[in-house]
């Protein structure tokens, strides 16, 4: 404990700390409007093109994206995230600056509250701690007892093998069962490729910094391009499927867990680490995946879009009392209320 504590200690006094938490809380910032901005997009274009995207987005919704200024302005703002995260990973301690993403999650919601108009449940907001507090104690063992390993070129093979066989199954799963998935799926799919894409890029750089650019390289970066890819549509159709906070959450859970489960399960990061961290992680990262499917299931727009409920929206105006639907609602005779019209 004594050595965990000079970890600690030692990473508190890096004086680059005073500018890279503010780095790191501007991408959370970054991330929440990115995602919020995105949404509307997509909600936008399904609305236009009078398809719904929960199956998957057309090609022609695909290229719509590319003309509305809301996703446009979403996607600036989440390469500005990116920006942003990479910056304050730069001269920032990891323990310090993969943490304070998850911070997205908590603006994300408070946005999508304020902007859909439904507020959040008291189950909804204890998968959202779920997903906050198992995050940062999972980074943060991770962060201390994690050891630099040298990506050699056996295992980058196993990494690209074991993308490659999550490629062929979402794809499948994707192409065979569509009709039936929902956000979940999307959204823990994008997580998975973004942790594939993030152990790449680390692959690659360190690769670059020895200055072996060779095939194998060559392919990595076309391994990264595909997955990121592949995630990158899986988030415009969970959009389409689920509230942007629910998006945020899979992405900020999912994937670092699995680019840390790769450095133990493959690089070897963890071989140093007791027994007791092994179990931590396991028990972490459970907690941390339940409180996603929580949201998802829990979540007060997923419940009112399911059960065609008419809630007020942010953007909406105050619903008028019309005298016929209480006189048809006392004579037994109303025919219940429709759905609340989407602006």
């Amino acid at each position: 404990m004594d050595e965990v504590g000079d970890q600690l200690v030692g990473a508190f006094q890096n004086p680059a700390l005073l500018l890279g938490i503010p780095l790191a809380l501007a991408g959370a910032v970054f991330m929440s409007l990115g995602a919020q901005y995105q949404h509307r997009g997509v909600t936008k274009v399904e609305r236009l093109s009078g398809a719904d995207g929960t199956q998957g987005l057309s090609f022609d919704q695909v290229k719509a994206l590319l003309t509305r200024p809301s996703w446009l302005i979403g996607t600036l703002m989440l390469g500005l995230a990116i920006v942003c995260q990479l910056a304050a990973l730069a001269i920032a301690p990891l323990i310090v600056v993969q943490p304070l993403g998850a911070i997205a999650l908590v603006i994300t919601t408070l946005l999508n509250a304020r902007v859909s108009g439904h507020t959040p449940t008291r189950k909804s907001l204890t998968s959202i701690v779920a997903c906050v507090g198992g995050i940062f104690l999972f980074v943060f063992l991770a962060a201390i007892f994690a050891t630099e390993q040298e990506v050699t070129t056996e295992k980058l093979f196993i990494i690209l093998t074991c993308l490659l066989v999550v490629i062929i199954v979402l794809g499948a799963c994707w192409l065979i069962l569509r009709h039936r998935m929902r956000a979940l799926f999307y959204v823990i799919g994008a997580g998975i490729l973004y942790g594939f894409v993030v152990t790449l890029a680390k692959a690659i750089i360190e690769r670059l910094k020895a200055e072996n650019f060779d095939w194998l390289t060559l392919v990595c970066a076309i391994a990264l391009v595909a997955a990121a890819a592949v995630g990158a549509y899986f988030v415009q159709t969970a959009y389409s499927s689920g509230p942007p906070d629910l998006v945020i959450a899979g992405l900020t859970v999912v994937d670092p867990i699995v680019a840390v489960v790769i450095g133990i399960v493959v690089l070897g990061e963890a071989a140093a680490a007791p027994a007791w961290v092994l179990v931590a992680f396991v028990v972490i990262g459970a907690v941390a995946v339940w409180g996603v499917v929580g949201l998802a299931r829990h979540h007060p727009q997923v419940l009112s879009e399911s059960q065609e409920l008419r809630i007020t929206r942010g953007s909406d105006p105050a619903p008028r009392p019309n005298p016929a639907d209480d006189s048809g609602r006392a004579n037994g005779s109303g025919t219940g209320d429709a759905p609340a019209s989407d602006q």
